[in-house]
């Protein structure tokens, strides 16, 4: 659930991300804001045509890639349209992956050239990537580090002027642009393809949806490897003409969030995962409603934030669901109900994954208490997505799970109610099964960040000793101004009456910050690898509907050796 809506299979023939470069060449408005300072679209297309001749001249045979590994900064978007104009592909390397997992990212997929920092070359500096790119070292001609006096020097002499114009040197829509990690949440990312026509697409759509011009700014805070940064951020702005504008931390910021917005007059950001409820997190101010800021467009945002951000920044906040992939697409509209995100284009549906039949509507109390998880719950199949989805790099086994009876499964999980309005229940490794009672954890998460002072709640199976999933919850807490209280926290679950009866956390762990990918998703599978094997505060019940109680070594030992008994 990364990025913005795709646009239909068999639109008007999209242009290319280099044509929308070279369409600011000679632009003289502010095209690029940073901490280093501000840059007009003309000088930024000079500076990405100086780059590409570099990665032009250094061109092997096979497959064409350069891997980016950068946060946030002005060299980070001079790449980017660089890359473009040469016909290279990106492939977006994550700075939060280290050592083994960065080098599988990049040999993966086959990359030639590197660009980096000095802050990030020792996590690859030594290791051999193999492909063109071979062993990394900062004196290698195929490794650019951008902030040592060698890229000046690696830089100087290439001529701009001989860059053959893409359209003449073959960079067409159906040019491969970028290979876009998904998020690994679950387990090893895969790269997605994402040609220059559909990225052109895309940020010509999102520009329209949110009425983008050249006279707005676009804050830019989410990591420009992913596709949420690209296709929410980058791709609308260059579309509209307009000015990109990016984190002065070189990163999201909570605290730094408002400031740059005033200072760099932001009119637009773009969001994935949990940042709108870090910002929330931070100590409201009566002035926080004066700022720029007319509107935000992302996916994940909690219901609850959605509307607390748009109130207390007064600025209108559009959360919707779609996949890196490009393979569904849901928005939400005027009349959709709390805790629903959206309605769905015709075609979509949900579907058992094991019969491949519809799920039946769900059905609520008068809490508003899913009654019927079990057959409700599937997972989010789109009829008409396989169009949209140009693939994984070299990963048929990944392709064949997405693409089935010429169907997209995007594996997530969800139900829809009787009027056709859909609800995330997460993703398909976020279902437990307790007493024999099926259910998804994202209901039980939205239930949890109700609790006073909670900032994010995360919900995951441990192993029950003697068969099928007991409940566990990580709950990230307000730093400084909340405490755990077991006995409030006991009355607060028994005072919902949307809580499933199998629902509470056998399992409550107390944490400063919960993992995160750097898109600011959790990583469930670090909490459910550790389970309650953490220096962490744990509190659990030792027996059903009793009190909760510290979980002691002695307590965590015994759970592990029945745990291990249950399996031989």
């Amino acid at each position: 659930m990364t990025s913005p809506p795709d646009p239909a299979a068999g639109a008007e023939a999209p242009d290319t991300v280099a044509g929308l470069v070279m369409a600011r060449a000679d632009d003289r408005r502010p095209g690029l804001l940073a901490a280093t300072g501000s840059f007009s679209h003309a000088e930024v297309v000079a500076g990405a045509r100086h780059r590409a001749r570099w990665l032009v001249d250094r061109r092997l045979s096979g497959p064409f890639h350069v891997a980016v590994l950068l946060d946030n900064t002005a060299d980070h978007v001079l790449w980017l349209q660089a890359a473009a104009l040469a016909g290279a592909v990106v492939v977006g390397a994550n700075p939060t992956h280290r050592g083994d997992e960065l080098v599988r990212d990049l040999h993966h997929t086959e990359c030639q050239l590197l660009v980096t920092s000095k802050s990030h070359l020792p996590l690859i500096d030594g290791r051999d990537v193999g492909h063109g790119l071979g062993i990394v070292s900062p004196h290698s001609e195929r490794v650019l580090v951008v902030d040592d006096p060698s890229a000046e020097e690696q830089l100087e002499g290439t001529a701009a002027l001989d860059l053959p114009d893409p359209a003449a040197a073959g960079v067409t829509p159906e040019t491969l642009g970028y290979l876009l990690f998904t998020s690994g949440t679950s387990g090893a990312p895969k790269a997605c393809r994402c040609t220059q026509g559909r990225l052109a697409r895309i940020g010509a759509i999102v520009a329209q949806m949110f009425s983008i011009t050249a006279d707005d700014v676009c804050y830019l805070p989410m990591p420009l490897f992913h596709s949420n940064a690209l296709m929410a951020g980058w791709a609308p702005a260059l579309a509209a003409g307009a000015a990109v504008a990016l984190p002065s931390a070189g990163r999201f910021s909570a605290s730094g969030f408002l400031p740059d917005v005033r200072a760099f007059g932001a009119t637009y950001f773009n969001y994935v995962g949990k940042p709108l409820a870090y910002v929330l997190a931070t100590p409201e101010q009566p002035d926080d409603a004066d700022n720029p800021l007319v509107r935000a467009f992302g996916n994940e945002g909690a219901a609850a934030d959605v509307e607390r951000f748009a109130a207390r920044f007064d600025c209108a906040v559009t959360d919707a669901y779609g996949s890196t992939e490009g393979g569904a697409t849901v928005a939400r509209t005027p009349d959709t109900p709390p805790g629903a995100p959206c309605r769905a284009p015709e075609g979509t549906v949900v579907l058992d994954p094991e019969t491949g039949r519809e799920c039946p509507p769900a059905r609520f109390d008068a809490g508003g208490r899913l009654l019927n998880a079990g057959e409700a719950i599937g997972e989010l199949v789109s009829k008409s997505g396989a169009a949209g989805f140009e693939g994984y790099w070299r990963n048929d086994q990944a392709e064949r799970a997405r693409l089935r009876d010429g169907w997209y499964w995007t594996g997530d999980l969800a139900y829809r109610d009787e009027a056709g309005f859909f609800y995330f229940a997460g993703r398909d490794h976020d279902w437990l099964r307790v007493d024999g009672e099926n259910f998804a954890a994202a209901p039980v998460e939205r239930i949890l960040e109700r609790l006073p002072g909670a900032v994010l709640a995360a919900v995951y199976a441990v192993p029950d000793p003697l068969v099928g999933d007991q409940v566990m919850a990580a709950i990230e807490l307000e730093p400084g101004s909340a405490s755990f209280d077991p006995g409030e926290f006991a009355a607060f679950l028994a005072f919902q009456d949307d809580l499933g009866t199998k629902w509470a956390p056998r399992f409550v762990r107390l944490v400063d910050h919960l993992p995160l990918t750097a898109t600011n998703k959790v990583l469930k599978r670090v909490l459910r690898a550790e389970r309650w094997n953490t220096t962490d505060p744990v509190w659990w019940r030792p027996e059903h509907d009793g009190p909760y109680c510290p979980l002691s070594p002695e307590d965590a030992a015994a759970l592990e050796t029945a745990v291990a008994d249950r399996t031989l």
